[in-house]
């Protein structure tokens, strides 16, 4: 039986109130996560929808006989996202569960929660002459008597009349109010009993929440004339990972609770976020922070070397970056890969194609007035771009993996000649062992260089540029940020110590082979390509395991022992890998590079890690049949010829999850099987310039709803397209799944959603 992931990255965008509705889909890609991580461990699911998708999964390992595990591995988000992607990371990496989340946010997303207590009736500064221009207000929004359901039609109105009776030109609700319902949100995720993480072993979690600097901090760029000129760049990208480490600490929570409060002030709602508000409700809540000036100065890097982090004023992460693909595509970059991947990028919308915030006419025909232009140029437009650009991106990614593809299968009997060649033919007959492996592999080595002929030249000193860079990053990290250099000092460092090495000479790196000071620098620093060479082997035995042409028990000792080799290299890239006294280096260079090097690879050792793994691919490699072992070995011993050929297409990727990337869309347009009608026919939230969720209690139950119900349908749709070329599910399979994943849904939220019995009554009979 074939196993494979389905990995997903999820985009969430803003939505102002539909924050709400967007924590029903997160809050079912949860269900998804937590009933796969139960399913593979052969444990019972935990809910009614649990148990739904448990069928799912079993229907496609019965009918498409393929294992299926999906996980969630890449959240990034911005706003309203950026809120909720905060909470499912925090779920997904400690055990966690959302259910106490679901209550907070339909008690406490509301105005009477989040309006400033200064500017809520009875202060001196309300207007109880503006409630005629409230009720005029609600009488636009599309005729409130036709728009809110009876029951809630005094409560949207009392509470209207209330917003806009709050302060003029200042921001109506509170930032320190909005502190600490983060903080109550995460506390009350962390007081319930958690259960294991939901992702496996050494596969790690990254989190990115895009947040505004509103005054900018300074960027240097290079030209060629004048040589250097500053801007000011407003974009930032808060980003947590918790290493794939067994303890999964992605941060600590007045982290997390910065990250939220930043991404979600919009502006003119919420008052900038500074560092200051965070600490004084954290000394409110007599909370410590112990990781506070690493957290600023990692987070605020140009702020924090100004001495004025704690001023800066940070507003809503998606005014410059509502849909924050970049960082997640970088994350794709060394993650393990220990069986098949399908790898989606999944993007909440949660009202695709209209403009969350909106003043005036609209149409084609409308001539936008005076104040719609300048709200539409300085916030709309930019908040609204399309993902154009950030779709183009991925394609051409997914277009370079496969020209990569194609490249090594076309050349792989060459490949394989060679390496015959090279050994002689009794080198099949012979058992491997890591003595014989080292041995192999030189000779291997060697006939790679010597045949690539001039490209080897071009090769080499790619490789050589690629290792300066990644040491002079990984240096100037060390050092830690008080009084480091720049990168640039670590760069003109290493460059010049690669120059007295001669590395750089025209016989250095020729069509002749490297010289002796080239190879005692790769063998030293060249992690990548190890890394490289062993994610290659494991993209082998999964196409050979594809192909029919190796039994999946012997496929999967394989790639255990793959990853076993694997893990060490890997943990060599995390800066908590170094010691101190390589710290310690790192700090003393550029002014004694040499000694910063040496550091490094004494702490790495990788000559002693490349017998150990040796050993460790010895033993598997003898688990496989004769004919899968010379395969493997052909792929293993023949790297060199392939990475002559690869690295100059890698652009920067690696070549871990060597397969194209797919984008799907969660959205209330894509969701047609109990409602069509998009966010028009199902969302409340939508209202009054996309805040209508924090008028009504109703209102947010009902968002709610419909964001479980509108995730689950999605993400039948998305698990079962994972399904291999030629296979399918029998018909109505999808069909009677959804439905019953609806009433498991309408089942469990029954009790909880008591505003809204008559929505009940209605999907009851859609869903039928």
């Amino acid at each position: 039986m074939r196993e494979k992931e389905l990995r997903l990255a999820l985009v969430c965008y803003g939505g102002i109130s539909l924050a709400v509705y967007m924590h029903g889909i997160t809050k079912e890609i949860w269900h998804l996560a937590r009933a796969s991580r139960a399913f593979a461990a052969g444990e019972a699911a935990g809910s009614a929808s649990e148990a739904v998708y448990r069928r799912l999964l079993e229907t496609i390992e019965i009918q498409a006989d393929l294992k299926l595990r999906v996980l969630v591995d890449i959240v990034a988000g911005a706003s309203a996202g950026g809120l909720n992607g905060i909470f499912l990371a925090q779920a997904i990496a400690r055990g966690q569960s959302l259910d106490p989340l679901t209550s907070l946010w339909l008690d406490k997303a509301d105005v009477d929660e989040l309006v400033d207590p200064i500017a809520k009736p009875g202060s001196k500064l309300t207007k109880m002459w503006a409630i005629p221009i409230a009720w005029a207000a609600a009488g636009r929004e599309a005729g409130l008597e036709e728009t809110v359901e009876p029951a809630a039609r005094a409560e949207v109105k009392a509470k209207l009349a209330a917003f806009v009776r709050g302060r003029w030109f200042e921001p109506p609700f509170g930032g320190p109010g909005f502190s600490h319902l983060v903080l109550d949100a995460l506390d009350a995720m962390a007081a319930q009993p958690a259960g294991p993480a939901l992702l496996p072993d050494d596969q790690p979690l990254d989190l990115f929440v895009t947040v505004t600097d509103f005054s900018g901090h300074p960027e240097r760029l290079r030209l060629n004339s004048p040589a250097e000129v500053v801007e000011t760049e407003h974009r930032l990208t808060l980003a947590f990972t918790d290493e794939g480490t067994r303890e999964r600490i992605l941060a600590d929570p007045a982290e997390l609770a910065f990250a939220a409060r930043a991404t979600a002030s919009f502006p003119g709602a919420f008052p900038p976020f500074t560092v200051g508000e965070l600490d004084a409700v954290l000394a409110e809540r007599k909370r410590d922070w112990p990781t506070r000036n690493a957290f600023l100065a990692r987070a605020l890097p140009r702020q924090w070397a100004a001495g004025h982090a704690e001023t800066a004023a940070l507003i809503d992460g998606s005014v410059l970056a509502n849909a924050p693909f970049r960082p997640a595509v970088e994350a794709l970059r060394n993650r393990p890969a220990r069986r098949e991947v399908d790898r989606r990028f999944v993007y909440i919308d949660p009202h695709p194609g209209k403009k969350s915030v909106h003043f005036g006419g609209t149409g084609e025909n409308h001539v936008p007035g005076f104040f719609q232009t300048i709200f539409g140029a300085m916030s709309d437009i930019p908040r609204e771009q399309p993902i154009r650009d950030n779709l183009e991106a991925i394609e051409a990614r997914s277009a370079r993996i496969r020209r990569m593809r194609a490249i090594t299968g076309a050349i792989r009997p060459e490949v394989e000649a060679a390496i015959t060649d090279a050994l002689g033919s009794t080198f099949f007959l012979a058992k491997p062992t890591a003595p014989r492996l080292l041995a192999w592999r030189a000779k291997a080595h060697e006939r790679a260089t010597k045949g690539a002929g001039y490209a080897f030249a071009s090769y080499g000193h790619l490789k050589l540029a690629t290792i300066a860079e990644e040491l002079a990053i990984l240096l100037h990290a060390l050092a830690g940020p008080e009084g480091r250099p720049s990168i640039d000092a670590y760069r003109k460092a290493i460059a010049l110590f690669v120059d007295a090495q001669g590395l750089r000479e025209p016989r250095a790196l020729s069509a002749s082979g490297a010289s002796a000071a080239a190879v005692l620098f790769f063998r030293r620093h060249d992690l990548r390509f190890r890394i490289r060479r062993l994610r290659f082997l494991g993209r082998r035995i999964e196409e050979m395991e594809q192909a029919g042409e190796v039994p999946r028990e012997a496929a999967q000792t394989m790639r255990d022992g793959l990853f076993e080799a694997l893990t060490p290299y890997l943990a060599r890239q995390a800066d908590n890998f170094y010691d101190p006294p390589a710290r310690a280096a790192a700090r003393g260079a550029p002014g004694d590079i040499a000694a910063a090097l040496d550091a490094v690879a004494d702490r790495r050792d990788l000559a002693a890690l490349d017998m150990a793994a040796d050993a460790r691919l010895a033993s598997a490699f003898t688990a496989l049949p004769k004919a899968e072992r010379r395969q493997m070995l052909l792929t293993y011993l023949g790297f060199p010829f392939y990475d002559i050929a690869m690295l100059p297409l890698l652009q920067g990727e690696g070549i871990d999850e060597f397969d194209p990337v797919k984008v799907d869309r969660i959205a209330p347009e894509d969701a047609r099987a109990i409602r069509g009608g998009g966010a028009e026919a199902s969302l409340k939230g939508i209202q009054f310039n996309s805040f209508g969720a924090f008028f009504s209690r109703a209102y947010r139950e009902n968002d709610y709803l419909w964001g479980r119900l509108h995730g689950a349908d999605r993400l039948v749709d998305i698990v079962a397209s994972t399904l291999p070329v030629g296979s399918s599910l029998q018909a109505g399979a999808i069909a009677g799944l959804k439905r019953a994943m609806f009433r498991a849904i309408l089942q469990e939220e029954r009790a909880r959603l008591t505003h809204v019995p008559e929505l009940f009554d209605a999907l009851e009979k859609e869903i039928g």
